[in-house]
Formats: structure tokens, sequence, C-alpha cells
């Protein structure tokens, strides 16, 4: 891999592993419809006029009914389950849960006849990763806050289901304005929720240096770093970065918020890890030989 390669890389890691923290800081000053529009809106902005320039966008209507699934799977519903969560949960737990997505990804792929066989490693890692979940999960589900596991997983699944659609319906579409699209879709759907929980006071330094962080750093200067690495190093090396993320969302809520790290988070987080790589070892999920998807988004937040 070229220099330049390593280096969008490393920003992507970095980018798609601190949205975690940044949620958890917004949801204590905005309602979570305010967190989502802002950053759908915003980041709408920022890639629509590219979109424009670049062209394409006269292509996505034969192709309407997958985008707006496309569009509710990887944005509009996870943001808000995930975002809804981090109310409750730590920063660094949603970011190794959602890291659950590559596994739950191969098992919706075989599920949709769209997978690959699976070999024994494959399965391995599947009951790997979901050990790791479990142990993540279980104290919360025994004596914490259930629903926000819950939601966590379920924005998991909506991860999961979403690169397929976008591999087996999206695949001619260039991404750039399909992304553009997805985000002016949901920023249009969260108007309504966002003018009528819209903040009376306006909210500390904190909450909107999260927010523009969201907004800007990791929805749309993320996706023209992703569209470059993909560019650069091709889609199955650049989708290494998301078995990154999640140690740099256990690192991040660690050092800057004073989340606790015990020992179930690190075995959890080997398990998951562990898991994901060998679940999606010989092809990545939903994957048909000879397929090359340009996805717009892996399961990211």
């Amino acid at each position: 891999m070229s220099r330049r390669g390593w280096v969008l890389f490393a920003l992507m890691s970095v980018i798609w592993g601190i949205p975690y923290l940044m949620i958890k800081v917004a949801v204590d000053g905005v309602s979570v419809p305010v967190l989502v529009f802002a950053r759908t809106a915003v980041g709408a902005a920022v890639l629509l006029p590219l979109a424009l320039r670049g062209g394409g966008l006269g292509r996505l209507r034969r192709h309407w009914k997958p985008l707006v699934a496309f569009a509710a799977l990887e944005i509009i519903v996870p943001w808000w389950l995930l975002s809804d969560a981090e109310r409750h949960l730590t920063s660094s737990m949603s970011g190794l849960l959602i890291a659950a997505s590559p596994i739950i990804a191969v098992v919706v792929a075989r599920l949709s006849g769209g997978g690959e066989r699976l070999s024994g490693t494959r399965w391995a890692g599947l009951g790997v990763g979901l050990a790791g979940v479990a142990v993540l999960a279980a104290p919360e589900l025994t004596g914490g806050d259930p629903w926000s596991i819950v939601e966590v997983l379920l924005t998991a699944t909506c991860y999961a289901i979403a690169p397929l659609i976008a591999a087996r319906r999206l695949s001619d579409v260039p991404a750039l304005p399909m992304t553009a699209a997805c985000l002016t879709l949901a920023a249009l759907v969260y108007t309504p929720a966002a003018v009528w929980t819209w903040p009376r006071a306006l909210p500390s330094g904190q909450v909107l240096a999260a927010l523009a962080g969201l907004a800007l750093v990791c929805t749309a200067l993320a996706f023209i770093v992703f569209f470059a690495l993909i560019r650069e190093v091709g889609t199955s090396r650049a989708l290494v970065f998301t078995y990154v993320n999640p140690a740099v969302a256990v690192v991040a809520g660690v050092a800057l918020l004073g989340e606790p790290l015990t020992a179930s988070i690190l075995v959890s987080f080997a398990l998951i890890l562990g898991g994901s790589v060998l679940a999606t070892m010989g092809g990545a999920p939903g994957e048909q030989p000879g397929d090359a998807p340009e996805p717009a988004r892996t399961g990211q937040v």
C-alpha cells in the first residue's frame, strides 16, 4: 500500500472510531432528533455540491426504492438507535458492540442466499464473535439497561444489511451522489422532530463542538476520505480499517471521558475482533465472485 494509502487508512481508522465519543457528549445537551438532523443536514450541505459538480444524481431516479431502503438502514434508523442508546451506555461499549456488524453481515448474507459457503474457520469466527458480544452485553442484560443493548445490536444489524443492498441493488450507482442523496433524505425525515425538540437555550460549547465534529469530520469529511481510500487501495483493502475503529472508540472513551476499562471489555474486544476477522475470511459478506461493489457505508457511525 502506498504512503498516501496508509495516511488515508489511518485517518479513516480515527474518523470512524471517534463518533461514539462525540455522540456521548452531544446527547447530554440536545435531543436525538436534533443530533441526527445536525449530522445529516450539514453532511448533505457539504456533499451535495460535490455530487452535483461530478454528476450522477440523475442516475438515482430509477433506483429510488433500494436507495430509500439503503438510507433507512444505513442512516435514518441506526443513527437514531445508536444515539438513543448512548444516553445510557458508555461510548466504548457502544463501539465494541457495533464491531459485531461483520459477524451479523455473514449470517444475513448466508440466510439471504447470497453468501459464500461457510468454512469451519468462518463458523468458528461466528461463535467467537458472538461469545464476545455475550461477555460484553451480559451485565447490562441482567442488571443494567437491556433496551440500550438491543438498540445497539439493532444498529449493528442495520449496518450489516445496508451494504448488501448497496452491493446487490445499487452497485452501478456512484457512491458520492448516493451518499449525498441519502443524507439529504435523512435530514428531511428528521426536520419535523428536530424542530419540535429544538433546545430552548444554546447548548454548551462542548456539545456544540461535538455536533460540529460529528457533522463535519465524522460525516462529511469521512465520506470524502473514504472514497479517496477506495480509489487508492480498492474496496477490500479499504474496509480493513473497520477492525481498528473499535480500538479507537475504547481508547477515546477511556482517555477523554474517563470510562472504565474493565476485564470484560478487554476480553470482549479480543473475542469480537478475532471473531470478525475469522468470520469474514475468504471474501466480503454477500460478495459474489466477480462483484466489485463500492458501498457508500460499511457499518460505520
